[in-house]
Order: structure tokens, then C-alpha cells, then sequence
């Protein structure tokens, strides 16, 4: 597709971003208890709270299925634009996209007091498919980061390698002997004399043939030549008149969708599609005019610093002065200069009235003035947002103030000022504009100039007023600053000497930092929901949802993690076989962060005593600072916190029980790490304990008859020939209770090397399948009760059981008064 294309949807998705995101201002700044006042006042307050609940939900809903399509559409042309310049406004507004689907994903989440949210209204009015309501993972996360991901991967074979637990495959070098030589040579020619002597005896024995006499006629032997030809070409024009007729009629039952298309079939077009979507070239030509637009601002700023820096400094010290002698005319009082943090002279100039003709940034110094105002206005980043806290008090609903919706405005009028009505007919270059690069650079030179300049001019102010005698009076700006950033202990660095090489090398050989297999989300086989469910039993797909906008987002752009609610540790809990391991993996590869593994199997033995405790803590914190992202994993996160521990375990479970909290609380704002455990059985734990670790709970259920139908025919396809005949309905109905883990076991199983070469004489039938399932065993119904039962004792489940207890108690006294009320009307009526 042409650049045109894509830029004709960035223009069209702008215009959409920028009609959703003054909707959604105007939504932020509505007073949600004055609508639910109003409500009481017309109707009960049972039915005033319930509308205004249905009311808020629908809204943030709608607004959060928007910003999805809005997203998915800007992520495919950050993708597939070339044009630098215009790539870094898309990419900007694209994190800030995906930053406010997180937030309205934990508003979702406060109001529904479900981890998953639906509103099957909402989606038949936008008229969306489940399918478009999946957020797409953006594809920049893994293509920019390729070179280190590569190194990081490289070094880590050299690692593996030098310890032995890899063998290292390389083709070896055979150097040729002269013995073996001359034994080649003498090969070839006696080849070579053998091929002369059969061409000679051929000769000869046709010569005898001529001298013969002819004992049987030429008419004869051609005809049985001829005899023998036309059995054979009978024999071979049959065969492969069945072969096409089988392959016209297979190729007709999978067109018509009686059939699977095999999985050789199934993969080209995946692989043909996937070239298609990741056009190389496309990506070829982004690199090299990103590397031109980085030279040219390069150039032009060292152009410009040696063209206009005298002058600027000249010209901004003048304005600074010509400020200092009015200001003191006016008052007869030196003013006090605005400290750095306040913006120096920038600050001065953007009050209103004040601006200078003489400054060429005067524009630019109110603008970005007004930008710091709004920024200062819009609240803080949420800390950790823990649903831990408060548990017993009633819902507010409330949404909290978006982060990300200033950016979103600051970035709308940046492609108004400059890009919605540049005319580009008949441009076909995709290189940068020069005249908007040195006019960026023009004013990044001179604000670095008026920083200077500034400086100077701070201590020309004190000496004056000294010269007056007025004692002088520092800011206290810097030291507010500093002691909130004091405000944290400063951790002590147990290793200031190591590098982080050997830092990594270490904890490599020690195997806490372990190699993953490379899994995308898409390969958690399941589709979204496509009706409403219930928050304990949600499809695969709003699973893949939920772990993109907590873990994957966040983890994979540092703007979009400094502008969402921040989740320092997840818990993934379900049966075995649910899929907790690969959807971990899955995080990991989409988003290439560094695996740490501090499962109690993994460390026993290994940083022994309560020093080599604190060392492994601190190594991991440290490395998996320097090597974000990075995801810390800890497989039965129940057994640190059990109660009682069986005497045959050995690995010391409860080791890290009382670091494990402090660990987490050390995983600071800014670090784009996150703790990740696993647990099939959860209840067995100390659930005061566990909460205390873990932000959020999320349950993976056994999958229903339509994702364990679609992990069937899926999962059949890695077999070629034979497998389409299989009911694949009737083993989704007999699995029923299964995990799709069990089925890929089962798979692997019975379908051995010998299986498969048997597949073409011996198709596989539902017998053998049923046999091997049959040994394993499913997820009982108790089991499901037990989850079910440990989900309403989190957090959140217990928010939601009182919510649903007040509302219920309520509604019985709602139901009372009317009775009462009309019991009353009844006897005035008999009056």
C-alpha cells in the first residue's frame, strides 16, 4: 500500500481521536454524585444508584471500545508510515492511546468489581465484532528493540554454551590429505576409462548385431515395444487421473468448509500473510530516512549554534535586562529571578503582559508555559494500585483523572498547528522537512542558550542587590525538590565494583535468569467472548486482553507505563494445564524482557544463609533494573505462605516468605519490572499473606465446549494427512472437563513418529484419543468450587460480595416500603 493510504487513516483516525478525546474531557470534568443526587431526588435511591452504575459503565465502556479501534487503527500506521517526522507525532499519540485504555480498564474495573468487563449494549451499538475489540499488541515493542534483543540473545547462547548445558553445532573444516587426494583422482579416472570401455564394447556388439542373420523380423519387435509402451502409459494416465480427481475433490470440500485445509496449506498462508503485513522493504526504507533525519538535526543544530549563538545569548541577556531596570522603575525593588524548576525567563516572558517583541520565543514560551500548567493542573500518577486497601468500603464510582488525556489534547493541536492543512500534493519523497527540523532546532538551541544566559543573569541580579544591600535570598525550590526525592531510603549497593555482564553472566550460571521459549499471546488458543459472562469464567481471549493492558503495555513502552496505574505483581491461578506457564512466556516474548525465576524448586541450594538471601534479592532488583523490562517469576506462589509443609518437600518453600513483600514494594514507579506467579492451588495459602504480595488476581478457568473445539482442530492441524476425517465436535464434547493442556499432552502421545508415518494406510480414530485422555485426569467439579470459593476471598471478590449484600439489603427494604405504601392506599380505599 502507497504512503497516501496511510496517511489519508492518520488524518481520519486524528480527526476521530480528537471529536473521543473533548467528549472525554467534558465526561472527566462532569460531577457524577450531583447526576446520582438529581436521580434520588426523582426516583428511589436504590434505582438512582443501579441507573447511575448502568449509566457510568456504559459510558466508560463505550469510550474504552473506542479507544481500542482508535489505537489498533494508529498502531497499523505508525507500522507502515516512513515519513519520520510524522511517525514520532503518531508514535505520541499512540502511547498516549493505549495509556487510556489502561486507565479506563482499572475505572472498568472499580465500577464492574470484576477483573473482566461487558456490555453486549454497547458493543451491538458501535456495531463491533469481538474480534475488532481485541487490543493489538503494537509491533514496535520487539522491531526497535531487535538489535539488543539479538545481542542479549547471542550472549546468552555463548553463556549456556561455556557452561555445557548446550552443545554447540558447528560445521567443522576437513582438510584434504595428499593420500586421499591421489585416492580421489584415482577414483575419477578409472571412472572415467570404465565409461570408454562400455561405450567400446556397445560398439562392438552393435556390429554383431548387423552381422546376424535375422531370426526375427523389425515389424515384430516394434510391435512389442509398442505393446509394452501403451501399458504403461494406461497404467500412469489412470493413476494420475484418480490423483487430480482426489485433489479436485478434496480442494472442493475445503472450499465449501466441509473440510480443514491441511497444515502445510495453513501454514503458507500464514507465512504469505505475514510478509505481506511486515513488508521488509517498508521497514528497510524507515530505517534509512530515520537515520538521515537524525543526521540533518545533528547538522543543523551545530549549524545554528555556530550561525546564531552570540546573538541569541546577546539578545535574551538584553530582554533579561531591559525586564530587571522596568520592574525596578516601576517598584524601586530588584525582582527575584525564577529558579530553574520554575522555568527561569521563560517563566517571566509567558506571564500575560509581558511578553517581549524583541524575543523570537516568546510564542513558543507562553505555549509551552500553558503545556506545564495543564500538565501541573492534571493530577499525579497513581502509585500502586492496589485493591488490597479499603476493602469494606462501598464502591465509589467516581472514575479517577486521566493522565494520558493531556497528552492526547497537547498532541491534537500539535497535528493542528502543523499537519492538517500542509498541502503535500504531488510529494513524493518521504525525507524529513527541513524548515520544520530547523525550526525545532532553533528553538531547542535557544533555550539551551537561555539556561546559560540565565545563570549569568541569577548572579548579576544577587551582586545588585547586594550593591543595594538586600540580603539575598536563595530559592528553596531545588531543596523541596530534593527532599521529596529523599524521601525513600537509597538502597545500599552490595555489588558497586561488578559490571553487568558479569552481573548477568552470574545469575545466568546460577540459573535464576532462565531461557524462555518464544510463545506470542495469539498462540493462548480461544476467541473473545461473544456474549456477557460472568467475572469467574471468562473466554481466553478477554484473558489475552487483560494480561496485554496490565502487563505487556506497561512492561513494553516506558510512556505508557509513567502514565498508567501502576500493578507491581499479578497473580495467575487455575487448574493445571490451564496455560499460567505460556501465557508468562508470552509476556516475555512479546515484549523481549529478561525472565528471573525464583521458584522455590529453582533456588534451593543456591545463595545459601540469610546473607546469600539478601545477595539474591538484591541481585535480582538491581539487574533487573539495568536490563528492563523484566519479569520476575515465582511457580507455586502458594507454597512460600502454607500453612503446614509436607516433610517430604526439600525445598525450603517458606525462604523468601519474609522478603517476598519487601521485594515487592521495592519495585519502584519508574522500573518497568513485574512480579508473576503461578498457582494451582491457591487456597492452601495464607490469604492475609498472599494479598499482601500480590496487586491482582487473575483466574484462568477450564476452557467451555467452544474454545476446546477450536483447541481441537487447532491443535490437529501440526499433523499432516489422515487427521481431517476425525470428529473433532464429538472430542470437544467427550473432552469436556479437560484442560487444553491435557489435550496437547494427549496429542503428543499418541501421535508418535511411528503414528505418523502410519497416518496415510491407518487413519486416527476418536478411539485411540479416548483411551490416552482417559488416563488423565480432568477438572472435577469440587476443584472449580474450591477456585470459585478462593477468587471470593480476594480483594476484589470480597468488594464485590459486599456490594452485592448492600445492594440486596437495599432492595428488601425498597420492596417493603412499596408494600407498606400500598397497603396503606388499599385501606384509604376501602375508607
Amino acid at each position: 500500500m502507497s504512503s497516501t493510504y496511510f496517511n489519508d487513516i492518520w488524518h481520519q483516525s486524528q480527526h476521530e481521536c480528537e471529536l473521543l478525546s473533548t467528549i472525554d474531557y467534558e465526561r472527566q470534568h462532569q460531577d457524577v454524585e450531583t447526576t446520582v443526587a438529581t436521580m434520588n431526588a426523582a426516583v428511589g435511591s436504590v434505582a438512582a444508584d443501579a441507573d447511575a452504575k448502568a449509566l457510568l459503565q456504559s459510558s466508560l465502556y463505550e469510550f474504552y471500545l473506542r479507544y481500542i479501534c482508535l489505537s489498533n487503527r494508529l498502531e497499523d500506521v505508525y507500522d507502515n508510515m516512513i515519513q519520520p517526522q510524522k511517525r514520532q507525532l503518531v508514535r505520541k499519540l499512540l502511547d498516549a492511546c493505549l495509556g487510556r485504555v489502561v486507565e479506563l480498564k482499572h475505572d472498568l474495573v472499580n465500577i464492574d468489581l470484576m477483573e473482566f468487563s461487558y456490555n453486549d449494549e454497547v458493543v451491538e451499538r458501535l456495531r463491533l465484532t469481538p474480534m475488532e475489540t481485541e487490543l493489538r499488541i503494537p509491533r514496535y515493542f520487539l522491531r526497535e528493540r531487535q538489535q539488543e534483543l539479538e545481542f542479549r540473545k547471542k550472549t546468552m547462547q555463548e553463556i549456556l554454551v561455556k557452561l555445557g548445558w548446550l552443545e554447540e553445532h558447528e560445521l567443522e573444516e576437513t582438510v584434504t590429505t595428499e593420500i586421499e587426494a591421489i585416492r580421489m583422482l584415482q577414483m575419477h579416472e578409472r571412472a572415467r576409462q570404465g565409461r570408454l570401455r562400455a561405450h567400446f564394447m556397445k560398439e562392438i556388439r552393435i556390429l554383431k548385431e548387423k552381422g546376424k542373420s535375422e531370426e526375427r523380423s523389425e515389424k515384430e519387435r516394434s510391435d512389442s515395444g509398442l505393446l509394452a509402451a501403451m501399458k504403461i502409459q494406461k497404467m500412469w494416465r489412470g493413476h494420475t487421473a484418480r490423483r487430480i480427481t482426489r485433489r479436485r475433490k478434496m480442494e472442493e470440500m475445503i472450499l465449501i468448509g466441509m473440510l480443514p485445509p491441511p497444515a502445510t496449506v495453513v501454514k503458507e498462508r500464514a507465512e504469505k500473510l505475514e510478509k505481506l503485513q511486515h513488508n521488509e522493504k517498508r521497514y528497510q526504507a524507515q530505517a534509512l530516512y530515520g537515520e538521515q533525519f537524525e543526521e540533518r538535526q545533528r547538522a543543523l543544530q551545530e549549524e545554528i549554534r555556530a550561525k546564531h549563538g552570540a546573538s541569541m545569548k546577546e539578545d535574551i541577556a538584553d530582554e533579561i535586562r531591559a525586564w530587571v531596570k522596568d520592574c525596578y522603575d516601576k517598584t524601586g525593588k530588584l525582582p527575584d529571578f525564577p529558579s530553574e524548576d520554575q522555568g527561569g525567563s521563560l517563566h517571566i516572558f509567558s506571564r500575560p503582559g509581558t511578553e517581549s517583541e524583541h524575543s523570537r520565543s516568546s510564542a513558543r514560551s507562553s505555549k509551552e508555559s500553558r503545556k506545564t500548567k495543564d500538565k501541573s493542573k492534571s493530577p499525579a500518577r497513581s502509585g500502586d494500585l492496589n485493591v488490597n486497601e479499603n476493602q469494606e468500603e462501598e464502591v465509589s464510582f467516581q472514575p479517577a483523572p486521566s493522565v494520558c488525556l493531556p497528552d492526547i489534547r497537547a498532541e491534537i493541536d500539535l497535528f493542528n498547528d502543523t499537519w492538517r492543512d500542509k498541502d503535500e500534493t504531488g510529494v513524493l519523497s518521504q525525507a524529513a522537512y527541513e524548515d520544520m527540523i530547523y525550526s525545532d532546532k532553533y528553538q531547542e538551541v535557544e533555550l539551551e542558550f537561555r539556561r546559560a544566559v540565565d545563570e549569568v543573569m541569577r548572579q548579576e541580579i544577587e551582586l545588585l542587590q547586594t550593591a543595594v544591600g538586600k540580603k539575598v535570598k536563595k530559592s528553596s525550590k531545588k531543596t523541596r525538590r530534593s527532599g521529596k526525592k529523599s524521601k525513600k531510603k537509597k538502597e545500599k549497593d552490595l555489588t558497586p565494583d561488578r559490571t553487568t555482564e558479569s552481573l548477568y553472566e552470574e545469575l545466568v550460571t546460577n540459573g535464576i535468569i532462565r531461557k524462555h521459549p518464544e510463545l506470542r499471546m495469539k498462540q493462548f488458543l480461544g476467541d473473545k467472548a461473544l456474549t456477557a459472562r460472568d467475572g469467574t469464567n471468562p473466554s481466553p481471549g478477554d484473558i489475552r486482553q487483560i494480561l496485554t493492558e496490565y502487563c505487556i503495555l506497561p512492561l513494553g513502552s516506558d510512556a505508557i507505563h509513567n502514565c498508567t496505574p501502576l500493578i507491581r505483581s499479578i497473580l495467575l491461578a487455575g487448574p493445571r494445564g490451564s496455560g499460567k506457564k505460556a501465557l508468562l512466556h508470552a509476556i516475555c516474548t512479546e515484549v523481549g524482557a529478561v525472565l528471573f525465576d525464583l521458584t522455590p524448586a529453582n533456588i534451593v541450594g543456591k545463595y545459601p544463609g540469610k546473607s546469600g538471601l539478601i545477595m539474591l534479592i538484591h541481585l535480582v532488583l538491581k539487574v533487573s533494573r539495568l536490563l528492563q523490562p523484566a519479569v520476575i517469576y515465582m511457580g507455586d506462589a502458594e507454597r512460600p505462605f502454607m500453612k503446614k509443609i509436607p516433610k517430604t518437600d526439600r525445598t525450603d518453600p517458606k525462604r523468601l516468605k519474609k522478603d517476598l513483600p519487601k521485594m515487592i514494594k521495592n519495585i519502584a514507579p519508574e522500573d518497568r519490572v513485574i512480579f508473576v506467579g503461578t498457582s494451582n492451588l491457591p487456597w492452601e495459602a495464607d490469604q492475609k499473606l498472599l494479598q499482601s504480595v500480590y496487586n491482582r488476581f487473575i483466574y484462568i478457568p477450564r476452557p467451555d465446549y467452544g474454545a476446546m473445539s477450536h483447541a481441537w482442530k487447532t491443535l490437529l492441524h501440526d499433523y499432516s494427512g489422515g487427521i481431517s476425517n476425525l470428529d473433532t465436535s464429538a472430542m470437544a464434547k467427550i473432552s469436556d472437563g479437560y484442560t487444553i493442556g491435557a489435550i496437547d499432552a494427549c496429542l503428543k502421545e499418541v501421535m508418535t513418529c511411528k503414528r505418523k508415518l502410519q497416518l496415510r494406510t491407518q487413519p486416527l480414530t476418536n478411539a485411540e484419543l479416548i483411551n490416552v485422555l482417559c488416563s488423565r485426569d480432568p477438572v472435577y467439579r469440587e476443584e472449580e468450587e474450591a477456585f470459585e470459593s478462593w477468587w471470593s476471598k480476594t480483594p476484589l471478590g470480597r468488594r464485590r460480595q459486599r456490594f452485592l449484600e448492600l445492594e440486596e439489603e437495599r432492595l428488601v427494604e425498597e420492596q417493603a416500603q412499596a408494600a407498606k405504601q400500598g397497603n396503606g392506599n388499599k385501606k384509604k380505599g376501602l375508607n
